[in-house]
């Protein structure tokens, strides 16, 4: 039986999850296939009746997991890159929650998109464009901009563009989660050693 901070692992794994793989796209043009499903597919997850059906199998925030002990663990090396980006969609999430009109936009463009859905398969190029659409009209005005560094080859391509996108749009509904779960931003900062031992142990169930 998963516990109530297992659960906010999860999420926050989740927005790890998905600044990990917008660096991995940024810097190498690549992205773990499985992991990207997963993220992007949590954003249409809008119903849930437990935290693991919003990822699936939580093996697929493997990629989140490894990435949170990493960034948390004081016997690491700290990658200030996914920090940025981290930092970046917890602040962008809070400038959402307190705009009203944002969110009922942005729910009426998810309910959209999950109509899509019923039409075309998930990795239809239509479904990352329309959610990366929502991140660009909706959310991305409210601060500013999320600066992606890369490699200009990688991020010159429409494609990656529009996953890099919906990644950070995927890391913001992780960080929705876990506000409602009880995450709370201080949490990170001085709760670091329950919040590793956490995942680990979450980490644990997934394998």
């Amino acid at each position: 039986m998963i516990t109530k901070d297992q659960e906010r692992q999860l999420a926050l794994a989740g927005a790890c999850q998905a600044a990990a793989l917008v660096k991995s796209i940024a810097r190498r043009g690549v992205v773990d296939a499985d992991a990207l499903e997963a993220s992007i597919s949590s954003i249409l997850v809008t119903s849930p009746e437990n935290t693991q059906q919003v990822y699936g199998a939580n093996s697929n925030l493997r990629v989140g997991f490894v990435t949170l002990v990493a960034q948390l663990d004081n016997s690491g090396q700290k990658d200030a890159e996914l920090t940025r980006y981290i930092a970046s969609i917890l602040s962008l999430e809070r400038k959402l929650a307190k705009n009203k009109n944002a969110l009922n936009e942005l729910a009426q463009r998810v309910s959209h998109v999950q109509r899509q859905l019923a039409h075309v398969d998930f990795e239809h190029q239509q479904i990352i464009s329309s959610l990366a659409s929502i991140y660009s009209d909706i959310v991305s005005p409210l601060a500013p901009k999320i600066q992606v560094a890369g490699n200009p080859e990688h991020l010159g391509i429409e494609s990656n563009q529009k996953k890099v996108r919906a990644l950070l749009l995927a890391g913001i509904r992780s960080t929705v989660l876990w506000r409602q779960l009880g995450g709370r931003r201080r949490d990170i900062l001085f709760s670091r050693k329950k919040i590793v031992a956490s995942a680990r142990e979450a980490m644990r169930l997934v394998n």
